[in-house]
Order: C-alpha cells, then structure tokens, then sequence
C-alpha cells in the first residue's frame, strides 16, 4: 500500500509540475488544479522523511519529485539575504492597487483617501504604478494627479478605463521622477482592468515601464471577507476562478508580444491577480526576473483579505537591470493590496538582448 501511494504522488506531482506551463485557453480548469502545489510539496516531504527513516529505497521517489518541484519553493518563500550593490546608480519602483484611494475597512464608515495618498507622497520610489487609480478634478483632497503628480515634482501618465477624463474617473497611473518620453495603452477591458506602459529616459538609458492589472476574478469582496461566504458561493466562486485564468492568458498572450517589441529594458508590474502556481507567473518567469525571487525575503504576502496566503502583486524585470532590494509594506493596510517595491542597480548602457542571444 506504502509503495502503491508513494509512485501515486510521484505521478501526480510530475503532471502538476508541469501544468503551470500549460494555458488555460487549452485546458481551462488548469489554473485551480496548480493550486494544489504546495500541498504536493508538503505531502512528498513527509514521504521521503517517513521512508528515509524506515530505510526503504522507496524514498528515492519524492526526493526526485522535490529536486523537480524546487522552482516552486523558490517562488513561494525567500531567505533573507545581502545583495551589496556594485554600481553608484540606482533605480526604485512602487507598485500599488490603491482600490480607489477609498478602501473601507470592516469596522470603519470613513474612506482611507487620505491615508494612502499620505503615505504615497512620503514615499520617495523613484518610479510610481497604481492600478485601480481614482482621479476627481473637481474634489482638491481628491485631485490625485495633482497631489502626487505636479506637487511632488512627478511626471504622469494616466490611462482613464472609465469614467470623464475632465472629471471624475478610474484607470491606471505611472508616476516618475524622470521624463516620461512616451507614453501608451496596451490593452484595456472597458472595466478596471489593462496594461499601460511609459518610456522613462533615467541618465543617459531609456526604461520602458510597464503598468499592469490583469484579469480579477470579480468575486465580491463580502465573499471573501468570511470562509462561509467561500463556502456558501463555492460553485460560482469556481467558475470566476475558471474564467479569470482563461481572460489572463489571452491577455497575457498580447502583453508578451508588446514587450517582445520593446526597444529597451523592460520592468513589469502590478497587480497579476495570480498566484506564484499559474501559467501567468511561469509564462513571464522564463522570459523575466522576478524581484521577489531576486531580492525578497519571508514570503512576501500582497492581499490583504481573509486569503492572506496569496502573493498575486509582482515586479518583473529584464537583465541587465539587477534587483537589489524587494519590500511588501504590510504596514500599509489601507487598501486590499499591500504596496510592493524594489530597488534596480543601474549598469549603464542598458542594452536589451535579442532573442537570439537568448537561444
């Protein structure tokens, strides 16, 4: 029986390792069956453990199942270590889904506008990305381009998704401290979701940035307060889990083509509303570094609900830009994201590669 279950793991564990590089535009259910991962982890652990101590040549199976699965520790939870930096210039980012400056909290009947737009200005990234940005020219302490944009000394670009461009509206936002020599849309979905991007001149190289909210899985935020109302709405809970990883992987699909069409060195992120076991994360992992990966520690949490165990917020970024330096402020509750950031040692010239280089 020990035998029977042990080769019945290894043989799950080999086919769910090797899911998360199939699209979900293919097999649409793929995206739930990855979240099993780190249970399969766990599981192949304690066997080896089990058989290691009983002696038995058994445990040879999960031990190549955890050798084969250790990418998947790696993107989970990091060591916190050193990264001295070697060059006199640097580069810091700040990705944030601020909900709108007006996340309400559970026990509170008082926006937090002004918390996060505090905390922003005090924030000295040198390069800014909102996702969910809300934009009221007609209210001042609600103005906030102005208040984050032409106050702090930022230049801006802001992508309106909905609403009166002269008014009141959301969309996404960039924010830098260098000239923004370009600026455009990737892709939206008339909602409150889209890629941007902005090409920042920093010295004498030009960063292309990229600002991204992929596909949510629209689930009500009442939902996913309690775990009655997961259990209570589980049918159509799986079923917004089902569509959102098809949507992410078609846009996905047109973000990789665009940045493949980059002149420079890119840096991705945002909010990817997907976990580190998707498609979506390994499909931007074989192309792109990953921040945490490179330079955080702990596990690097970025939702802030009832599911605290998901890291769904990333910055990528391409080489030569080297991350020194990546933070979840879980200080910063004030919307259901954590703001994320990071550091990038500057070796100028910034030269993109080719895709031959990379073959």
């Amino acid at each position: 029986m020990v035998r029977f279950f042990t080769a019945l793991f290894f043989i799950i564990s080999l086919i769910l390792f090797y899911s998360v590089y199939i699209s979900p535009e293919f097999f649409p259910y793929v995206g739930l069956v990855t979240l099993t991962i780190p249970v399969l982890l766990v599981i192949n652990a304690i066997l080896f453990f089990s058989l290691l101590l009983a002696k038995r040549r058994l445990a040879l199976l999960p031990l190549i199942a955890l050798a084969l699965g250790w990418k998947f520790v790696g993107v989970t939870f990091q060591i916190p270590a050193d990264h001295p930096s070697t060059s006199q210039e640097s580069l810091s980012v700040l990705s944030y889904n601020v909900a709108l400056f007006s996340f309400i909290r559970d026990n509170n009947t008082e926006p937090n506008t002004q918390n996060i737009i505090k905390w922003v200005q005090e924030n000295n990234s040198d390069i800014k990305c909102f996702q969910e940005f809300y934009q009221d020219f007609s209210t001042p302490s609600r103005n906030a381009i102005k208040l984050l944009g032409s106050e702090m000394g930022y230049e801006h670009t802001y992508q309106v998704i909905e609403g009166n461009p002269k008014n009141k509206s959301y969309g996404m936002a960039i924010f830098s401290k260098y000239p923004i020599v370009n600026e455009g849309r990737v892709f939206d979905t008339k909602r409150n979701n889209g890629v941007i991007f902005a090409d920042v001149k920093v010295n004498k190289d030009t960063i292309r940035i990229y600002n991204a909210h992929l596909e949510s899985m629209s689930i009500r935020s009442e939902t996913l307060n309690n775990l009655d109302g997961i259990k209570e709405n589980y049918r159509e809970t799986l079923g917004k889990l089902k569509r959102g990883q098809f949507t992410r992987a078609t846009q996905l699909g047109i973000l990789e083509e665009h940045m493949k069409n980059s002149p420079y060195v890119n840096i991705l992120m945002g909010d990817f509303n997907d976990v580190p076991y998707s498609y979506t994360y390994f499909t931007l992992r074989k192309i792109m570094e990953n921040a945490f990966e490179s330079a955080g520690s702990g596990f690097g949490f970025t939702y802030n609900k009832v599911l605290f165990f998901l890291r769904i917020d990333n910055i990528f970024y391409e080489k030569p830009l080297k991350a020194i330096n990546f933070k979840t402020h879980k200080e910063v509750d004030y919307s259901d994201h954590y703001p994320i950031s990071a550091t990038f040692e500057l070796d100028s010239p910034l030269r993109k590669k080719t895709p031959f280089e990379d073959q």
